[in-house]
């Protein structure tokens, strides 16, 4: 089951893919900033469980087109390149795993065409209602009060230059800090005014850690090393443009099968998904299956405690699917 590269077009976009193994689809979504890459643990599991693993560089990523406009960065514009490739493998449903931007992104898929969503497996970030207000307006609020790489990232070009000019530092301070290594949310005892993302991030120590090794680093960063981070920044960009286009589903609901699973010092869920999320998870996703607290893991969780998600993911496959050779046609 080796693993393999491909280029799909769809929606308007040439998006890459990598593949491994054969049977019934379950495509990887990656968040910032990631590319397929940071699933390469689990797409080795999956494969050898049966399944087609599939993780595209989603748009802005890797070798992935980059479009220059916002609304471009959309979950509904990047819902049509997951359904193109939907299209292309000829299968009507898939199970969809997600992670941070990814994560958003296949809950939002489970409301759009639940009809195409045999499951979703969600790492880190529960699904949460559409807020009363603008996101950007809650985030401008925050910034008030302390330094908040989400309204720091609004400002086209300066995250952009400030990151692009030192890719690798950058990439190695996130991962670092947003793992279990480190408590990101330190980054909120800087003010705002003045301060970029790097005054905040603390410095890495040198590679390998116990959970990425030198060779794993090198291949994420040498995409961003080529791209930069503004196709990936757009996706923040785009934040408040998601808001307006999901009115139709306030209070809406996850109805097919979910299971989530997070690290016990993600910093999502410690300051970011309100004050109880699994309360609004359980209350909002009525066919949540399975909720599973990993220990000792951050946000990047299917790195830092890859044999533990990848046990979970073909566990909560086998559920979905018992009969990985069962191809939807």
């Amino acid at each position: 089951m080796e693993l393999t590269h491909r280029f799909v077009t769809t929606n308007g976009v040439r998006m890459h893919v990598a593949e491994q193994g054969a049977g019934y689809p379950v495509i990887f979504c990656h968040g910032f900033p990631h590319t397929w890459f940071i699933w390469h643990h689990q797409l080795a599991a999956v494969a050898a469980a049966g399944y087609r693993a599939i993780a595209p560089d989603l748009r802005g990523y890797g070798q992935t087109d980059i479009p220059a406009e916002v609304d471009s960065y959309t979950n509904e514009a990047v819902i049509g390149d997951l359904l193109g490739l939907l299209d292309d493998i000829g299968a009507e449903q898939a199970v969809f795993v997600g992670l941070d931007f990814g994560a958003a992104l296949v809950w939002e898929l489970a409301l759009r065409a639940p009809e195409r969503v045999r499951g979703v497996i969600v790492l880190n970030n529960p699904f949460a209602p559409r807020p009363p207000r603008a996101p950007s307006q809650l985030w401008a609020k925050a910034a008030a009060r302390h330094f908040l790489h989400l309204h720091y990232f609004q400002a086209p070009g300066v995250a952009d230059a400030e990151l692009g000019a030192r890719p690798r530092e950058f990439l190695a301070r996130v991962y670092y800090s947003l793992s279990a290594d480190y408590h990101y949310l330190d980054t909120w005892q800087f003010p705002a005014e003045g301060t970029g993302y790097l005054d905040v991030l603390p410095a890495a120590p040198p590679l390998p850690w116990r959970w990425l090794s030198q060779n794993e680093f090198d291949v994420l960063a040498q995409d961003f090393e080529r791209t930069g981070f503004t196709g990936g920044l757009n996706w923040y960009r785009a934040l408040d443009r998601n808001w307006e286009l999901t009115a139709d589903y306030t209070d809406a609901s996850v109805t097919v099968p979910a299971y989530f699973l997070y690290g016990d010092r993600d910093p999502d869920m410690e300051g970011f998904s309100g004050r109880d999320p699994l309360a609004t998870l359980r209350r909002y996703v009525p066919e949540l299956r399975e909720v599973t607290k990993i220990a000792d893991a951050g946000h990047l969780v299917q790195l830092e405690r890859a044999a533990e998600v990848d046990a979970l993911l073909t566990a909560h496959l086998r559920q979905l699917v018992p009969n990985p050779s069962d191809v939807p046609a």
